[in-house]
């Protein structure tokens, strides 16, 4: 896996911070295609999904205020804040929900696997998992990922086993 350093050290910090959450988390976005090996040229900022309580401790952890909605017209959560202390910005989010034909619908993810960066462990959905939410997103840069995610064979990297996210425990 081929690592900015900004990008490591950012990391790094998130898996120290959220090391203590109670309920499980996931790196998305860019960053996760990166930790599952694909060649990723600009990652700007690392997305954290939490629950809403493990996302409200880690926000008042590092002295950022809770807003709830990032404006964006596809997107919505009900927690969220910009960590802006490392060095890559950090938006922490938690009951993160996207709009499609059929109205707003809550991001449930069901898949987690552990991958090391630095010593400590992170989480991000399976590649395939992955993949569908960046879909599902449609943005021109997520349909970027989505080849990123592509032009890698198999799982990217080896991942530590972990069971699945109990689907009657809230992930956003």
């Amino acid at each position: 896996m081929d690592l900015s350093p900004d990008l490591e050290e950012t990391l790094a910090e998130v898996g120290d911070l959220a090391a203590d959450a109670s309920e499980p988390w996931w790196i998305i976005g860019s960053a996760a295609v990166a930790l599952h090996g694909a060649r990723v040229a600009n990652v700007r900022d690392i997305d954290l999904m939490m629950s809403r309580a493990d996302a409200r401790h880690f926000l008042e952890r590092v002295g950022v205020l809770s807003t709830p909605d990032t404006g964006h017209p596809k997107f919505r959560s009900e927690v969220f804040g910009t960590w802006r202390r490392p060095p890559l910005p950090v938006e922490i989010f938690a009951g993160f929900s996207l709009t499609d034909s059929e109205g707003w619908r809550p991001v449930l993810l069901q898949t987690r696997q552990a991958v090391s960066v630095a010593g400590r462990t992170l989480y991000v959905p399976s590649k395939d998992e992955l993949r569908e939410l960046l879909l599902s997103f449609g943005r021109p840069k997520d349909l970027e990922r989505v080849g990123q995610l592509d032009s890698i064979s198999g799982p990217g990297i080896a991942f530590e086993p972990t069971q699945p996210p109990d689907p009657h425990r809230s992930s956003s």
